[in-house]
């Protein structure tokens, strides 16, 4: 008897880094599976799954346009079957099932383990829906896709707020925390795999431990990072990301303070400044208290600190974005994302009165945006000539035949990149590696440096490879 073709699968992974730690785990259980192999074009595949972002309409647009153009390759023969899941489909499973009937199968974000099933044509039923998120542990097969020496290791699912604006409670449920234990297990397995950056996800990062026990809440991240620091020894550094504006204590900013693994890297999403506005978003904090937390993390030596704000949302006046606008040219953030409000179905924000028109959202995120780039240039610029390490990442996205990599102060995707530059005759650092670069040049959101070589006690690295050099234009 003949021996069966072998299908092809090809993963697309939409929206944040929590959702990509889902699709990595789809893709280790297709591995483990054995039955299929993973390409990484679409247009070598058989089967295609996507996995949905449904968090705002830009997010939403993104994702319903790549099922549609899956589903064209579908009909016109290029493919045999399109899977979709995540949070898209975990919020319209219905709407998707009655207007893209071409999907094969649709999965959510506690269902997607059931992926191998679903590939294989085993389902009974079109759509797998269940509440909530499925909560992962180190025993679940992953497979890392983050290039270079970096990994995500998602520590708690779901989130427990009630922000006005957002629909992710409703879509991921309630906050669930990983333990200490499990989480460190995996952190001591990636390291041992080569992997030098974990960085730390969860959709409210600073309420990690809540759930697990609420009297103790303000000291489990803090717990967390002390046992990653003492006992994840093969990872150099160690970043956190979506830290909310509440639960800095004392310990938590001397731990960034003081440690030679956690990074002074601060990712907050602090939304607004204005007090009307902060409250109606139920965010929990006053004007006040949120400039007094940047003071004290300003505190921190070398610190990095990245946030996100809305602007456009309901009511918003041009006082109280001027308020914001000039907040921004006061505290210089060293990154800052702006989006424009979306009024999500499902949210109370929704309901309000006083929704603006796109063009005056737009208009002020612009605005914003505009003036930030004036900062983060000259905050840039003040990098020129300090010899920082950098993690290597690979061969460069936008310029050919030159390396790229990153700071402590850059997170992948979100931030810019340093730009690696060599002597003549030098051997390219491997992927994963950290290296010292010297800085030579910045533009609003890139660097660009010099390789120093390092000694080692046989002798001085010798550098002799090639050469590739790189100039930034401003």
């Amino acid at each position: 008897m003949a021996e069966t073709q072998r299908k092809n699968v090809h993963m697309i992974s939409l929206g944040c880094p929590k959702n990509r730690v889902d699709s990595e785990v789809m893709v280790g259980l297709i591995q483990e599976d054995g039955e299929f192999d993973m390409v990484s074009d679409a247009d070598q595949a058989d089967i295609v799954v996507v996995n949905t972002c449904g968090f705002i309409d830009a997010a939403k647009e993104e994702s319903i346009n790549t099922i549609l153009e899956m589903v064209q390759r579908k009909n016109v023969g290029l493919l045999e079957k399109v899977v979709v899941t995540g949070c898209l489909s975990q919020r319209y499973s219905g709407e998707l099932e009655v207007d893209i009937p071409e999907v094969d199968t649709i999965l959510g974000t506690k269902t997607f383990t059931y992926i191998n099933d679903a590939l294989k044509g085993k389902l009974a039923e079109k759509t797998y829906i269940q509440p909530g998120s499925f909560i992962m542990d180190n025993e679940v097969t992953r497979t890392n896709t983050v290039r270079g020496g970096t990994a995500y290791l998602k520590i708690a699912e779901g989130c427990s707020r009630s922000c006005s604006y957002c629909i992710i409670p409703k879509i991921r449920g309630t906050q669930v925390s990983r333990t200490i234990d499990d989480v460190l297990i995996e952190a001591q397995n990636l390291g041992k795999s080569g992997v030098n950056e974990i960085i730390l996800v969860a959709q409210d990062m600073t309420s990690y431990g809540i759930d697990l026990d609420p009297r103790e809440n303000r000291d489990y991240l803090v717990r967390l990072l002390r046992t990653l620091e003492a006992e994840a020894t093969n990872v150099d550094w160690i970043r956190l990301l979506y830290m909310y504006p509440w639960n800095f204590t004392d310990e938590l900013l001397d731990i960034m303070q003081n440690s030679d693994r956690i990074l002074p890297y601060v990712d907050m999403p602090l939304q607004h400044v204005n007090q009307r506005i902060l409250k109606s978003m139920k965010r929990n904090i006053q004007r006040d208290r949120q400039v007094e937390l940047i003071d004290r993390l300003r505190a921190i030596d070398d610190l990095v600190l990245r946030t996100t704000f809305i602007v456009g949302y309901p009511g918003e006046t041009d006082a109280e974005f001027q308020e914001l606008y000039d907040w921004v040219k006061e505290v210089r953030f060293d990154r800052v994302g702006v989006f424009t409000y979306s009024p999500e179905e499902g949210t109370t924000s929704a309901l309000m009165d006083g929704q603006l028109p796109q063009s005056v959202k737009d208009e002020r995120r612009d605005a914003l945006m505009a003036l930030q780039r004036d900062i983060s240039l000259e905050n840039n610029q003040k990098w020129i000539g300090d010899i920082v390490e950098v993690i290597v990442d690979g061969a460069s996205e936008e310029h050919e035949a030159v390396l790229e990599g990153r700071h402590y102060g850059q997170a992948p995707d979100i931030d810019g990149v340093v730009y690696l530059s060599f002597d003549r005759g030098g051997d390219f650092p491997t992927p994963g590696d950290i290296v010292e670069v010297e800085i030579t040049q910045a533009t609003e959101y890139d660097l660009a440096g010099v390789v120093i070589p390092k000694k080692r006690a046989d002798g001085p690295i010798r550098l002799d490879g090639g050469t590739a050099s790189l100039s930034v234009d401003s």
